[in-house]
């Protein structure tokens, strides 16, 4: 399908997730104490944080969603706040054998830096049977997070079930837009790999990048990252089946290639410390502006800055959302704190 199809719309499923977001004083260690300087509501999960992030640039296309949230107040308030943002929650339904699916998510107010304490919920429910393409004239449909996903993840004939619905996806005549979670194990192989020759657009940052590859793109954790490995994890994506566009980001820059060969390098903002509030969900409001700027038939280095200026501007906030500014107010915070430079 082209992107000049009549299509129209981002349909996006998988992960939806309350965050329950907690700034510490400070990292403690075990049996240590901290305390708990601030606390709020937020949205989380991949489905979730995107269709907002939109809502938030101003997209002036169709968005829906796909998923399961638990028969709870967290479910109700998922649902009220999606009507909220326009988002059609026709596929979003609810289900009482479990309960909506949180994080809790604890962010050193020194650093920006976060973990998470996951309940799987009811997303862990979600199935192939959830997905009907028949109902949607969306243009892409963006699936997310594989590895977080147990019935989707799950392997049947030597493929995860993920597999099936973006092939069907696909059939149907959508743009299939993949993100996996950074997830520290060997599954990456047996589940996220199989699914690559069914998927036009891959988010994936430097972590699941070399998880995926093998190629190490730092000598080390704490070492810059090297330009020449980032564009050789990207050529080992594009060889294991992505179809259109590989796209590596992670806090220096962003790398895409695309399948034909052509790459684009974009560095992200020099984002002050005292604007940065969380990190929390800046991966998704990044894949939010490409997928505003795939979606629009922009060029990709346009697409490209979109996005990190819309990453940059989703860490004014400790939530995932909520500091997203609309699409021409993300791109002057470009002009107003530049740019680094491109990786070495």
């Amino acid at each position: 399908m082209s992107l000049s199809s009549p299509r129209s719309g981002l349909l996006a499923g998988g992960n939806w997730i309350v965050d329950h977001v907690k700034i510490l004083d400070g990292w403690p260690p075990q049996d240590a104490l901290a305390n708990i300087r601030s606390e709020s509501w937020g949205n989380g999960g991949s489905p979730y944080n995107i269709l907002k992030g939109l809502a938030k640039l101003g997209a002036d296309f169709p968005l829906a969603g796909i998923g399961l949230v638990g028969d709870d107040p967290d479910g109700q308030r998922i649902l009220a706040d999606c009507r909220d943002h326009r988002i059609d929650t026709a596929q979003l339904r609810q289900t009482s054998a479990a309960p909506t699916s949180y994080s809790d998510v604890m962010t050193d107010g020194t650093t920006g830096r976060r973990t998470f304490f996951h309940q799987r919920g009811a997303n862990a429910l979600l199935a192939p049977e959830h997905f009907d393409f028949t109902l949607t004239r969306a243009r892409i449909f963006h699936l997310g997070y594989i590895l977080l996903l147990d019935g989707l993840d799950v392997l049947e004939n030597g493929e995860p079930r993920a597999c099936g619905v973006l092939r069907r996806a696909r059939a149907a005549g959508l743009l299939t837009s993949l993100d996996c979670v950074s997830e520290n194990s060997g599954r990456f192989h047996a589940v996220v790999k199989p699914a690559l020759p069914e998927v036009d657009i891959l988010f994936v940052n430097d972590f699941e990048a070399e998880k995926l590859t093998g190629v190490p793109l730092r000598p080390a954790p704490d070492q810059p990252i090297r330009r020449a490995a980032v564009e050789a994890a990207a050529r080992a994506l594009i060889v294991l089946g992505v179809r259109r566009w590989v796209i590596v980001h992670f806090p220096e820059a962003v790398y895409a290639l695309h399948a034909a060969g052509a790459g684009h390098w974009q560095p992200s903002l020099n984002v002050p410390s005292s604007a940065i509030k969380g990190t929390a969900g800046a991966g998704d409001a990044f894949a939010c502006g490409v997928l505003h700027g795939f979606h629009a038939g922009w060029e990709i280095a346009d697409t490209l800055r979109l996005g990190v200026c819309a990453a940059a501007s989703s860490l004014s906030d400790a939530t995932c959302s909520e500091g997203i500014l609309s699409a021409a107010r993300c791109l002057q915070l470009g002009g107003q704190w530049g740019f680094r430079t491109t990786p070495a």
